[in-house]
């Protein structure tokens, strides 16, 4: 059987079976979320990070319960790679609800100042109620909190000015917890990033191992790539065909995927597509934003 007719029946067999069912809850991420539990008396304000291109999917839903009635402030990181349009929806739905959204994009330090001053401004009450107490003025302490691999080590190192957390293009890179003074007279309480216990929906399981906040590791990158191509065609067509200099897409993913590949040149010496090859390029070139800036879900898209 030639790879590109084994390729079609993997991906017939994922239509009927759902193969790429994701399902993953290390147990270090248990204890993290022990860990914000048990150090949320400490700080005065959360600081919640999210991927600008799914701030829904990487959105963790026990942050709501864990931070309570703690002043808290949300960051879209990486918004440099996400549509700019969309994005603006996003800082609308968290300003309805009150919240502050800031979007950063790190490469270039832009937000961060506004990050600081926002986390002054809902933290202002409440010290200057210890100023009134006759308190000696103190850090504003700061928890951030995220699921993996959304940026915190890079947010902080470029908050202190120097290298001060590691950092890793894969996800669980934070292994401890740290605190970090940052400019300003303000704390950081760094921890890893959180996953909740399952995946109930697993469209937003995708979006998070599309953006890389799953381990590529553990899936199957062939077809892992062919739903985002899958989703692309659906959401952004111009532009993959922009990238990929395709006059059309296919009337398929799996035929786009082909096409794609022979664009690209990807064949073995046995004339064969190298899907793997394929599936690789198209994962990275999303995720380094080479397709274009784009966002995978609006607010319209969360299901009630």
């Amino acid at each position: 059987m030639a790879r590109g007719d084994k390729m079609r029946v993997d991906y017939d067999d994922y239509l009927r079976d759902d193969n790429l069912h994701i399902n993953w809850y290390p147990g270090h991420m248990k204890k993290t979320r022990d860990l914000v539990r048990e150090n949320l008396k400490l700080v005065d304000v959360v600081v919640e990070l999210l991927d600008a291109r799914i701030p829904f999917s990487s959105k963790n839903p026990d942050i709501d319960k864990l931070a309570g009635n703690k002043p808290r402030v949300v960051i879209l990181n990486k918004s440099d790679l996400a549509d700019r349009a969309k994005l603006d929806k996003w800082i609308k739905y968290y300003k309805d609800q009150g919240i502050k959204a800031i979007p950063i994009d790190t490469m270039k330090g832009m937000g961060l100042n506004k990050l600081i001053d926002e986390c002054r401004n809902v933290t202002k009450d409440k010290m200057d109620a210890l100023k009134e107490k006759g308190r000696k003025e103190r850090p504003i302490r700061i928890m951030i909190v995220g699921v993996p691999n959304v940026g915190k080590s890079s947010i902080i190192n470029k908050l202190t000015g120097r290298k001060s957390a590691v950092t890793g293009d894969r996800p669980g890179v934070t292994k401890g917890k740290q605190w970090v003074r940052l400019k300003g007279n303000l704390e950081l309480l760094d921890t890893p990033g959180i996953l909740w216990p399952k995946f109930e929906d697993q469209e937003i399981a995708l979006n998070l191992a599309f953006c890389r906040a799953i381990k590529d590791e553990i899936l199957d990158v062939d077809t892992l790539a062919l739903r985002l191509i899958a989703k692309l065609m659906e959401i952004e067509p111009e532009k993959l065909k922009t990238r990929y200099k395709l006059e059309n897409l296919g009337e398929s993913d799996i035929e786009t995927m082909d096409m794609i590949g022979y664009k690209r040149g990807f064949v073995t010496g046995k004339k064969e597509l190298d899907y793997t090859r394929i599936a690789t390029t198209v994962l990275n070139e999303f995720r380094d934003g080479k397709i274009g800036k784009i966002s995978l879900e609006v607010p319209d898209d969360i299901k009630n």
